[in-house]
């Protein structure tokens, strides 16, 4: 027998650590590979994190709401080493079978390793992160709200980093001098600091409903996007006949040979698809002074979940799917979604969202663009309308499908001209759906 060190796998780009939720697992249990051992939760979504390889857990390293470090050890099973492969793809998520001496060196090379992290994390290109314009690391970032220290107390502190930024250092000495000095506030005197708002004083017909984690999440990021981004809304109105026409008539036929329901989404983001590619600048995000042309074409859309909240999977180069693998990613990743199954991965590097907000009834929107992406649009229900038709003989009334897009972009980076012409094309390639398309 041998203990070995399950290690936290990586969880997808830019994440460094997760939050330890629960253990489905006590010491002492047995485990099996690949069983869920424990739940997780990061900035972007809550999993469960799968064993490793057999054997029994003897150790929990990480208790419940603590912090878990990506490529820090969480647990120690006991397990025969001989009778247990372990797969190149896990290889990764732990280390070899040790003593317990040997498990002692190798946490304190983990150790040195998560606070080179840290220190890259803070010396990476900063970003204004404030109101000011001053940056402050995720590290800072995180201490502070842990301390509860306002905007405004953040601003006040002298940096002794790079361009006056707050280090890790700087911000633990502030957290040590307040409370020896019992300060209650600090400002900058160039910061005005808000009226405070009024106490709430509840009525005893009122209902307190306190935010669950992911409500808090998606309330900090609307507020952060709306600061960060410049944002415009341009509304075009689609005539939606002939793709409701098509869709209407090989439905059920698309049910029988593929076992999936079509719905609008992917006739949607296969609009957007070829739009993109005829307006490559508008698949891009800011870093600081800099604009970046994203190679592949990553579309987030938008699923609402029972709770209440939004969520945002991603079809990872969608370019890449026929129509009839384009609507079977699509209902996955809504599925899986709903079912709380999403891998962190499912989640990360978007470049363009789409939301459906026509399922809600809603005729138009001004959604809020999903950061770093400098683009968002909003499809709204629709509705049998009144139109002049053109025709070759001259104009006529008709009954038309209508439908209207709304398309929020950054102003910083994305002028009126490119986004209007973007969501413009997209209206274009929606209108001009072929009736005779084929499937197969």
């Amino acid at each position: 027998m041998a203990l070995v060190e399950m290690i936290m796998p990586k969880m997808g780009e830019s994440i460094f650590e997760c939050t330890v939720l629960s253990w489905l697992k006590n010491v002492g249990d047995k485990i099996e590979s690949d069983e869920m051992i424990l739940e997780v939760a990061t900035d972007k979504i809550d999993t469960e994190i799968g064993s490793a390889f057999d054997g029994i857990l003897k150790q929990i390293l990480v208790q419940k709401g603590e912090i878990a470090t990506i490529g820090k050890p969480i647990c120690i099973i006991e397990t025969d080493a001989e009778n247990t492969p372990v797969s190149k793809d896990k290889q990764a998520a732990v280390t070899t079978p040790v003593e317990e001496k040997e498990i002692e060196n190798v946490a304190n090379e983990l150790e040195k390793q998560s606070q080179l992290t840290s220190i890259l994390i803070e010396n990476a290109e900063p970003k204004a992160n404030s109101l000011t314009g001053r940056f402050y690391s995720p590290l800072v970032q995180n201490i502070a709200k842990e301390e509860n220290i306002s905007s405004e107390e953040l601003e006040s502190i002298k940096g002794s980093g790079a361009e006056n930024r707050v280090t890790k250092d700087d911000i633990l000495a502030y957290v040590k001098q307040k409370k020896e000095k019992g300060i209650q506030a600090v400002s900058s005197p160039s910061i005005a600091i808000p009226a405070q708002p009024a106490t709430y004083i509840p009525s005893s017909t009122d209902q307190i409903i306190e935010m669950d984690r992911m409500r808090k999440m998606i309330a900090e990021r609307m507020v952060e996007s709306k600061r960060i981004s410049a944002h415009v809304t341009s509304f075009v109105e689609t005539d939606m006949t002939n793709i409701s026409l098509w869709r209407d008539k090989i439905k059920k036929k698309f049910h029988e040979e593929t076992g999936e329901n079509i719905t609008f989404t992917p006739l949607l983001i296969d609009a957007v698809v070829k739009a993109i590619k005829d307006f490559p600048l508008i698949n891009i995000q800011v870093d600081g002074e800099k604009i970046i042309r994203k190679g592949k074409i990553n579309i987030g859309m938008a699923v609402a979940l029972q709770s209440g909240n939004l969520i945002v999977p991603v079809v990872h180069e969608a370019d890449s799917y026929s129509l009839i693998g384009l609507t079977k990613k699509v209902n996955e990743l809504a599925n899986r979604a709903r079912a709380n199954k999403l891998k962190a991965d499912d989640l990360s590097d978007g470049t363009l969202t789409v939301s459906n907000i026509g399922s809600f009834g809603n005729i138009a929107g001004t959604p809020i663009i999903m950061q770093p992406q400098v683009s968002i649009l909003a499809f709204g229900v629709i509705q049998k309308k009144v139109s002049v038709i053109e025709t070759p003989h001259g104009d006529t009334i008709g009954i038309r499908q209508k439908m209207i897009i709304s398309h929020s972009y950054d102003h910083r980076v994305v002028d009126g001209s490119l986004g209007g012409q973007f969501v413009k094309r997209v209206s274009d390639y929606l209108e001009n759906f072929d009736l005779d398309r084929k499937l197969f």
